[in-house]
Formats: C-alpha cells, structure tokens, sequence
C-alpha cells in the first residue's frame, strides 16, 4: 500500500511540473510605423519555421497590394517539390490593432496575425512573425541575401526568443 501511495505521489508531483512549465518567451514587439505602400510588392522567402500550408514548397513568394477599399491583398505562392507545380493562395489583409501589424485571412473569417518584427531601412527584407512561437519568416525583395544580412537577421531573431535552429532555408 505504501509503495502505491508514494508512487501516486511521485506521479502527481511529476504531473504538477508540466502544468507548470512556461511557454518560450518570445519578443512579438513590432517595427512601430511602416510605410505599407513601400511594403507592397513582391517579397522571396528566404527561410521560415516548418508548418504544413508551406510543407514541401520553394520558390516561395509573396506578394502584396493595397485594394481600392483599403484592404491588402495577399498572393502567396512556391512550387511542390512533389509534382512541380506552382501553388497559389490568396487571400486578403487588414490592419491589425498596433503599427507593423497586419491580420491576414486565406479562410473567410479567420485571420492570423502577421507582426513586422525587423524591416530593413530600405525596406529590402524583413522579418515576420505571429502571436505563436511556431511561426518565423525571412523575406527579402531579392532572391537571396547576402550573409551579413543573414546574420544580422538571425541575430535579431535569437535577441527575440525565437530559435533559429529551426528555421528551413528556402530553395529559390
């Protein structure tokens, strides 16, 4: 009896350490004021965290432009390393509820948030992010960047929490 009683101890006091265990801290502070009709336009992924809607894609891209109605357009799109084809999603953007951010919808009602962590001063790459840990991009308006620019990313990425061990560096 005494062995069954210590080891439900042991068990709930296991249990209690994962309910208490703290979700990584990541810095989501946004760039602050960003000029969109600069942002606009077409932008390469250069790296991003594994998720499925993105799963064995490269070439990837993204493209943005204002509406008429003041909403963005988005038009992403990378070519299946399966079949070779080039997949497309479309959807849509409004402004989010701060500067440098945006809230983006490929599914009618539901949208993401799409934070502007890091933005070149020329606007030649950026780096994304959302309220979760589990998603990161790399965008720039070339192809590739040079890798002090990569590093520098990196750098601000890791200042941030995120862990850039995780990152896929996208074919282009």
């Amino acid at each position: 009896m005494k062995k069954g009683c210590f080891l439900s101890v042991v068990v709930a006091f296991l249990a209690t350490l994962g309910c208490n265990a703290q979700p990584r801290s990541i810095n989501r502070t946004t760039v602050g004021n960003v000029d969109l009709k600069r942002y606009m336009g077409r932008w390469y992924e250069i790296a991003r965290f594994d998720h499925s809607f993105e799963r064995h894609l490269e070439q990837c891209e993204a493209y943005y432009a204002i509406l008429p109605d003041g909403t963005i357009s988005v038009t992403n799109s990378g070519v299946s390393t399966k079949s070779g084809e080039r997949k497309m999603s479309i959807g849509k953007a409004k402004l989010g509820k701060v500067p440098g951010q945006l809230r983006v919808s490929f599914f009618w009602i539901f949208y993401s948030d799409y934070n502007i962590l890091a933005l070149g001063d020329d606007y030649d790459w950026a780096l994304v992010g959302s309220r979760s840990h589990k998603y990161l991009w790399i965008l720039s308006r070339t192809p590739h960047i040079s890798e002090a620019t990569k590093e520098h990313i990196l750098g601000i990425a890791r200042v941030r929490g995120y862990d850039t061990d995780d990152l896929i560096w996208v074919k282009q």
